[in-house]
């Protein structure tokens, strides 16, 4: 504000200063220059009315000559202020136009509209710096939840989508260079209700200085950065970044486990899917024979270190090795477009084929290519752009590796569901055979659809009555819990996945085991699942019913009532008795 009231006096000082110089001048002619009253008296005008009589003399027109009929002398000196006045009221006036349509004074009113949204937010909400396919994916990603977002981007043009963008939530929006630190601040990094920083520009140096200055700035919250480069996580870890991802090591550790646990990938998928998206079909990319890389960059570099590390046969092409370095193994100058260097790379004995250039283009030029020459092959694609989306889904790849979108998913599943995110860690320790099994009952419960995921922690905020029952000396169980709480002998269509306490996690706990405080536990199934916990976890009478088969009365008026309907109930009984005992007593004396 104070920005704006300096810049609006700066340029309008001397508008300003000449109208009112005018208006002075004028008022002053007025009053000096002499006139008669109606009497033919010599009046002199006071300050009060020429005040008046200029001010709407320089607005209009058509006006009256007040008190009294003007001399010659006084419409001489109107004549010429009238002219004077329009002139000056003109040159105000295009200075002020000039004025709002100056973009340094439109930007000061965006910072004071986009501040004062950001202070108008009561809940927690995440700074997102970058508004590309990332950050615009993981913000829809978030409001779909429910969760509020602020956006900073220095591109006009994604800040302008994101305002025709339908979101559920308002998203207050900036262009600004998130790498300056009073542009942070301004988006509510120092807001106490800020629960973290997202850097997720295309920028390694700039995602590094967001999250530079997100820790000096503001040390307790947390930061999520994207970064494709191995020194500039070495350089964001050391001073505190709290998640790291980077989205071509993300993919090539999964295609690694794809090779070796099919089914443990397949639960990735499952667990990490959209709400209400169909269960995908589980892959199987051959782990033995040979593969063949097109690209040698930053993707193909991770790819090369995790499959070389199977003892799996590689053949790399790349089309400008002075730039990204040679491969230690056997590679092919060419760009892979041509069939000529497929064959150089042996392409109709290979098994496998990953096209991971920076170039869409030449990515679906490569598959389409390799399978003309192999029809048998597994294919592999990286996609760069999202608007290309249609053409790799006609080519019809085995898998479409998405930097951005792997990201975003990654980023959503730690800010929803973090227990599922360290699942996902530990359950990589697991074979394929438990993971398979663990498929088939998710499967079993939800048929088609992705579960739904959910945590729970055992406190008074999210679980009041199964603490106050176990004040009161209840030992409830994980199986309990899975109880419906309209019919305790169904069980709900849900599974534990993983339970965390002070002394460590344990996936797939026994439903025997007893709930205690400050659990937390993770649970898969059905909607209606997830919606039926809740009530048994919060209700006590639905949580006693679970328990014990039955719920006594708590309130006042609920109490007094069962206790008269049971004295009427023994009264009936003690009356039935005694008009037993009469009529026999009467048919005794018949006889």
């Amino acid at each position: 504000m104070n920005n704006i009231f300096f810049l609006v006096f700066r340029r309008m000082r001397w508008p300003l200063l000449v109208l009112v110089i005018t208006y002075a001048v004028a008022m002053l002619g007025m009053v000096l220059i002499p006139g008669q009253d109606a009497d033919g008296n010599p009046w002199h005008m006071d300050f009060f009315y020429a005040f008046y009589f200029v001010s709407f003399m320089s607005t209009t027109i058509g006006f009256g000559e007040i008190p009294f009929e003007f001399s010659d002398a006084q419409r001489i000196w109107v004549t010429l202020c009238i002219y004077v006045t329009v002139v000056v009221w003109l040159y105000s006036i295009g200075s002020l136009i000039a004025l709002l349509q100056e973009k340094t004074l439109r930007r000061a009113f965006e910072e004071l509209r986009f501040t004062r949204r950001v202070n108008a937010i009561c809940e927690p909400f995440y700074l997102v710096c970058g508004y590309g396919q990332t950050g615009s994916g993981l913000v829809r990603a978030l409001t779909d939840r429910g969760q509020r977002a602020v956006v900073l981007d220095n591109n006009p043009e994604r800040i302008d989508l994101l305002k025709l963008d339908n979101l559920r939530e308002f998203v207050p929006a900036l262009r600004a260079d998130v790498a300056q630190p009073d542009n942070l601040s301004m988006a509510g990094l120092r807001n106490p209700r800020c629960a973290g920083v997202l850097a997720l520009t295309s920028s390694n140096e700039v995602n590094l200085k967001v999250s530079l200055s997100a820790k000096l700035i503001h040390p307790n919250i947390k930061v999520i950065c994207r970064a494709d480069s191995h020194d500039i996580e070495a350089n964001m870890a050391s001073f505190g970044t709290d998640h790291i991802y980077d989205p071509f090591d993300i993919f090539a550790l999964y295609l690694s486990t794809a090779l070796q646990a099919p089914c443990l990938t397949l639960l990735y998928d499952w667990l990490g899917g959209m709400h209400g998206s169909a269960l995908t079909e589980p892959l199987y990319p051959p782990a033995k024979g040979l593969w063949v890389i097109c690209g040698y960059g930053r993707f193909g570099k991770a790819l090369y270190g995790h499959l070389a590390s199977q003892d799996i046969e590689l053949i790399v092409i790349e089309a400008k090795p002075e730039r990204t370095g040679k491969p230690p193994g056997h590679w092919i100058k060419g760009r892979g477009t041509e069939a000529e260097t497929l064959e150089q790379a042996d392409i109709r004995r290979a098994v496998g084929l990953i096209a991971g250039t920076d170039n869409d283009a030449n990515n679906l030029s490569i598959v389409m290519t390799a399978q003309q020459l192999n029809p048998r092959l597994f294919t592999v694609m990286r996609e760069n752009r999202l608007i290309n989306d249609e053409l790799f889904n006609a080519v019809g790849a085995n898998i479409l590796m998405h930097p951005s979108l792997i990201v975003a998913n990654r980023i959503r599943v730690l800010l929803s569901t973090p227990l599922l995110t360290e699942f996902s860690n530990y359950a990589r320790y697991e074979d394929d055979a438990w993971a398979c099994q663990l498929a088939s009952r998710i499967i079993a419960l939800v048929n088609d659809r992705v579960p739904e995921v959910w945590e729970v922690r055992i406190d008074a905020e999210n679980a009041y009555a199964l603490v106050q029952s176990r004040s009161q000396g209840a030992v409830p169980t994980l199986g309990d819990l899975l109880r419906d709480p309209r019919d305790r002998g169904r069980t709900l269509p849900a599974i534990v996945l993983m339970r965390r306490r002070e002394n460590g996690r344990t996936l797939l706990p026994p439903l025997e085991d007893r709930v205690r405080d400050n659990d937390q536990l993770l649970f898969c199934g059905r909607p209606d699942a997830h919606a039926s916990m809740g009530w048994t976890l919060q209700n006590i009478h639905a949580l006693n019913y679970v328990l014990y088969g039955s719920s006594p009365p708590r309130g006042l008026i609920w109490r007094w009532l069962t206790e008269f309907l049971h004295a009427y109930r023994n009264r009936a009984a003690r009356q039935g008795s005694a008009d037993s005992g009469d009529q026999s007593n009467a048919n005794r004396n018949v006889v």
